[in-house]
């Protein structure tokens, strides 16, 4: 009798291939190799059971809420007059917000990884305040601050700028809010950053404006999109410091409008798809072996 073929990576208890009484072959084929991390199963098990719990089962339960309306229910429901005044507005604001972090967030960035100056680390903890900070405690901070009779407000109502209680309030909160996302996503990109390619195009006549371009940008343009991508998110769902800022009263509308629970899950549903497809759209693409910023660019001898 000839010798079975075992697939690669898979091992034999017992060499020998005689039949056992129960005619079956007295071998065991495993497939996967033993791991090196012992309990990956039981993390496994734990990882799953913890996202289930906090993350699908809620979302499962969310469109299984709104799979209850009928289609001419739920378009009726999410093209509202003033649902659609909602999506101008959370959309609208959120990437505005985002775009305003982009630009500002990489100077901030900028600054703490290129210049030494007193009291940087200081800065550089206040910039995760929004992480710290409950979003309802930062609202209340921003619309006392903005108020006609705040520290700002006070200044800026005179002159005919308006900002707690309107539009461009909420977009000043959520760009407090997803400012962090900018910094920590550029921070480290800049720190590995190689300054000699920098040197290199200055050596060759390149300006500064030409070596931003060419050298800079290319390298960070991935790490600013991706978080350019998490503020625009996280503008998405912000409720907390927006309810306050804008001078509405939660749950106020879902009383007076007799909302129902169908057509609020139908319209939470379909902003949350907006909000997963903008995500994946604006992901940027990671390359494979790419270890350093930069790696694979044109050479410094391109620009002149």
């Amino acid at each position: 009798m000839s010798t079975p073929i075992l697939p690669q990576g898979s091992y034999s208890r017992n060499p020998a291939p005689g039949p056992t009484s129960a005619g079956r072959p007295a071998f065991r084929l495993r497939f996967r190799k033993p791991s090196a991390l012992p309990g990956f199963g039981l993390t496994l098990g734990f990882t799953v059971a913890y996202l289930s719990l906090i993350v699908l089962i809620p979302l499962a339960a969310l469109f299984f809420n709104a799979a209850t309306l009928d289609w001419q229910h739920f378009v009726h429901a999410v093209t509202a007059k003033r649902v659609l005044a909602s999506y101008r507005l959370t959309f609208g604001a959120a990437a505005i917000a985002a775009l305003v972090n982009a630009v500002f967030g990489f100077l901030v960035a900028w600054v703490l990884v290129r210049y030494t100056f007193p009291f940087k680390r200081l800065v550089d903890a206040l910039v995760d305040l929004p992480f710290a900070l409950p979003t309802s405690v930062a609202g209340i901070s921003l619309a006392a601050v903005y108020s006609a009779n705040g520290w700002l407000g006070q200044w800026l109502v005179p002159l005919g700028i308006q900002v707690a209680f309107t539009r461009l309030g909420v977009v000043v909160a959520l760009t407090f809010i997803g400012l962090p996302f900018v910094v920590r996503t550029v921070q480290p990109v800049l720190e590995e950053f190689e300054r000699e390619q920098e040197e290199a195009a200055a050596c060759l006549g390149a300006s500064r404006w030409l070596t931003f371009r060419r050298i800079l940008l290319p390298a960070l343009a991935p790490a600013l999109l991706t978080g350019f991508s998490l503020a625009f998110a996280r503008g998405l769902g912000e409720y907390g410091s927006v309810i306050f800022i804008a001078g509405n009263v939660p749950m106020k509308y879902c009383r007076r409008h007799s909302l129902g629970c169908g057509d609020a899950a139908g319209v939470v549903c379909l902003t949350v798809a907006d909000q997963y497809i903008a995500m994946v759209v604006a992901a940027p693409p990671f390359e494979h072996g790419d270890s350093k910023p930069g790696a694979g660019r044109p050479g410094c001898r391109r620009l002149v």
